[in-house]
């Protein structure tokens, strides 16, 4: 199956996808299922999840004190603020996984890097090496590096701010059924995709404006 493991959706504050228009795009591109992780919050991921349970896995972009975690097979929300440590033991209570993502994006403040990375490896299920909102290719291609040295899988996602992203980075990966089983068809799949232009960050500026003029 092919899967995009990284979307946001109206429930994170930069995102406008419904799941109406997710599930367009998914045919439109072939994507079996995507991951939707939205900014520190599962409550998206549920209520699509429950909509769709076919195509939907329940994740969480989680933001703690060390920089982004993405967070697959969660059943509530995990709390930003806290040490990676806190976060990741919070997904496993779960019987969630836990990766990096975009660990080495120099456009973003959140991101782990290098350092960080290599303190968690012990503790991860695998690493983003392919985010198609990464600015720098050469960014992904040091996350493919360090995930190949430390023996981790490699996670692809669109990090899908708006419906027509998604599906632009995913992975060809064979059928899974759960948590266990994901780790082990990750390891067996092919990351596929590319990088969109660096214009497309101004689809979240334009979400928080739209959200931030409709509170008002």
């Amino acid at each position: 199956m092919r899967v995009d493991l990284h979307c946001h959706t109206c429930y994170s504050p930069d995102g406008l996808t419904r799941l109406d228009g997710l599930l367009r795009w998914m045919d439109r591109r072939s994507i079996d299922r995507v991951a939707i992780t939205d900014h520190n919050t599962a409550a998206g991921a549920l209520d699509f999840q429950a909509r769709a349970p076919d195509r939907i896995i329940a994740g969480e972009e989680i933001l703690t004190d060390a920089g982004e975690l993405l967070a697959l097979f969660v059943h509530e929300t995990v709390p930003p603020g806290l040490t990676p440590e806190e976060s990741i033991a919070r997904v496993r209570v779960q019987g969630g996984i836990v990766g990096a993502s975009h660990p080495f994006d120099r456009a973003r403040t959140d991101a782990v890097g290098g350092e960080m990375l290599e303190a968690l490896a012990p503790q991860l299920d695998f690493v983003e090496v392919l985010n198609a909102r990464a600015v720098r290719r050469g960014d992904n291609l040091a996350a493919l590096q360090a995930a190949r040295r430390l023996g981790l899988p490699g996670s692809a996602g669109s990090d899908a701010h708006a419906a027509v992203e998604v599906g632009r980075a995913y992975v060809d990966m064979p059928a899974f059924d759960g948590p266990a089983s994901f780790v082990q068809a990750l390891a067996q799949g092919q990351v596929g995709g590319r990088e969109s232009s660096p214009l497309i960050h101004l689809l979240s500026i334009y979400a928080r404006l739209v959200k931030l003029l409709g509170a008002r």
